[in-house]
């Protein structure tokens, strides 16, 4: 539970701020219950099948970078975790963040590829800085277009055999015949039309704001590629002379010494925060557990 006098400077900042940007993350996921990612859940193993036991992996992300995976066996698994995309649940941190913005100047930028902000906030509000599972790629990239997956993964999810996608139905580029991939970041993710359009409308909106009382929010930003969010609010906040900075992160709720009396770090639950700030019961809620979820080996 996060104490009174934190809330309270959070409440009054969001009530002041001209212009609000969200830095969403991993960690407004997994404060919602979506921890197949890193933790050998019921979800999970539904997602994995055999493959779990064959190869002797406990979580998603060490399941798609295994390369021990036939490709098929890849397919197989992206295909049903993109399938869990869309037919999931709708996080309870993203609604409650929905409520606590309504009526607000803000933008989202987001690391996340599982859609759940999508589900709440207008799309023109957004900018997906990673990708997006709903959508695919040219693996090589050989043209600047992406694909919308929804109705080819329902129907080629329903044709896995033995947790594998028949090597004959694998996606291929309608162009060159290269392998679909993912838009999610990689090697090849492809920073094309889409990308920019979006880019350009955070940076659009960041500029415009940049001189007004700004409050960047960042929620459940990790370690893994702190580049994208964490460092650039942190220069940011350093740089325009009416910013503030908030993080709430129970890993990671880290400040510098050069905004500190600009910032408030939260090292609680992204859920019972937000429910808090909302001025709602959190009786029976039991925050996230970062050393339950994550496996110590990795950086998130």
């Amino acid at each position: 539970m996060v104490s009174k006098e934190k809330i309270e400077l959070l409440k009054q900042k969001i009530d002041e701020a001209d212009a609000i940007v969200v830095g969403g993350a991993s960690g407004m996921s997994a404060a919602s219950g979506f921890v197949f990612y890193y933790q050998d859940d019921e979800v999970y193993r539904k997602l994995a099948g055999g493959l779990a036991k064959k190869y002797d992996i406990h979580n998603y992300f060490d399941l798609f970078y295994d390369r021990r995976l036939s490709r098929g066996e890849l397919w197989a698994a992206m295909l049903r975790a993109t399938r869990y995309v869309y037919e999931c649940y709708t996080g309870e941190t993203y609604t409650d963040l929905a409520r606590l913005l309504q009526g607000k100047n803000y933008y989202i930028a987001t690391t996340n590829q599982d859609a759940q902000f999508f589900r709440t906030f207008p799309d023109e509000r957004i900018t997906r800085i990673q990708g997006d599972n709903r959508y695919w790629q040219c693996s090589r990239p050989c043209h600047d277009e992406i694909y919308y997956n929804k109705e080819k993964v329902f129907e080629l999810s329903d044709k896995i055999v033995g947790d594998a996608l028949p090597d004959e139905l694998i996606p291929r580029c309608p162009h060159c015949g290269k392998e679909l991939a993912p838009w999610v970041r990689g090697y090849t993710f492809l920073e094309g039309e889409y990308y920019q359009r979006e880019m350009k409308r955070y940076l659009d909106f960041l500029r415009a704001n940049a001189r007004r009382k700004v409050l960047f929010l960042e929620l459940g930003v990790g370690m893994m590629t702190p580049m994208f969010i964490k460092e650039p609010f942190m220069n940011m906040t350093y740089q325009f002379p009416h910013a503030f900075y908030a993080t709430i992160n129970p890993q990671h709720a880290i400040i510098p010494k050069e905004i500190v009396k600009k910032s408030l770090a939260i090292g609680d639950d992204i859920a019972i925060t937000l429910k808090q700030l909302l001025g709602e019961s959190i009786a029976g809620m039991k925050g996230f557990n970062p050393k339950e979820a994550f496996t110590p080996s990795r950086v998130y």
